[in-house]
């Protein structure tokens, strides 16, 4: 009995090594690609992090983080979260029912909603910040189009302030919400819909009570990516916003670029990519939360 044990304990113990040496040999063709994110991405943040602690001099100090106190700091902090919850929310706004036609409406013009989806994301960031610029100006079409329709009397100022910058920063952001919304409607089993309907539920009571539900998880994750991307927004406000938008990630490019101020800058860095893992940390819990309970 002893001597079994002993075979049993020496087998387990072999099998394990050569699970070890295979996860091992698994992981050696992916060595390039680790090495190349550490350099790429793990080590500046390091540095990154570390020169958030330095003062003018070189010493370590907490001076860096003390400044973020500052007015000029504290506006680029609000505007940032304020401009982001804003565009979030007009996204999912206008996402959710952009998403529904996808999956549910003619086929025709639901490809035709496809099409220009993609065509929109494909066209350079760059050229649709200055297509809205040109669209928007005082002279621009949607001026014309407001005064000839009778609606205003005098061309709105629809660029260079927030409302310009939000406008920009929807259109650029509805397809990373859009596409995760597609993506959970088409994958809900439209049998659910049809058994609320013959159990009684009206058309509105089938859509909040089943469809909506099951088509949360990909609302909140388009709605994550789009706040988590429009806090590191820099081209779109910097153009529309005309500098009279100050959002964190311009106030980033002035400490670098005007006052060579790298530890600021650093310090800025670090509380928005905490602020962005801890809302990623909080999003997750809260999922897995509710589908535990689900």
């Amino acid at each position: 009995m002893t001597a079994l044990n002993m075979q049993s304990t020496l087998y387990t113990s072999e099998l394990r090594r050569a699970r070890k040496r295979q996860g091992w040999l698994l992981l050696t063709p992916m060595l390039p690609a680790v090495l190349l994110v550490c350099f790429t991405f793990v080590l500046p943040l390091l540095w990154l992090g570390g020169m958030s602690f330095l003062d003018a001099e070189g010493n370590l100090s907490f001076e860096n983080y003390t400044r973020l106190v500052q007015p000029i700091y504290v506006l680029a902090f609000t505007q940032t979260f304020k401009i982001s919850l804003l565009v979030t929310a007009a996204c999912v706004f206008i996402g959710y029912p952009y998403a529904y036609f996808m999956v549910h409406g003619p086929r025709k013009l639901a490809g035709l909603a496809m099409a220009i989806l993609l065509i929109s994301l494909w066209t350079s960031l760059l050229v649709r910040t200055y297509a809205w610029l040109v669209l928007l100006q005082r002279r621009g079409l949607v001026n014309d189009l407001l005064m000839s329709f009778g609606f205003v009397d005098s061309p709105l100022t629809l660029v260079h302030n927030e409302v310009g910058t939000m406008i920009g920063m929807v259109h650029i952001m509805l397809p990373f919400i859009i596409l995760p919304l597609y993506a959970a409607m088409k994958s809900i089993n439209p049998i659910y819909v049809q058994a609320a309907a013959a159990f009684g539920a009206s058309p509105l009571r089938a859509f909040f009570g089943v469809f909506l539900p099951l088509s949360l998880p990909g609302l909140a994750a388009g709605a994550t990516l789009v706040f988590v991307l429009c806090l590191g927004f820099y081209v779109t406000p910097s153009l529309l916003g005309g500098g009279r938008v100050q959002v964190l990630s311009m106030r980033i490019e002035s400490d670098v670029s005007l006052s060579a101020n790298w530890g600021v800058a650093s310090s800025l860095g670090v509380v928005l990519l905490v602020t962005t893992l801890v809302l990623l940390f909080t999003v997750k819990r809260i999922a897995d939360r509710s589908r535990r309970n689900g």
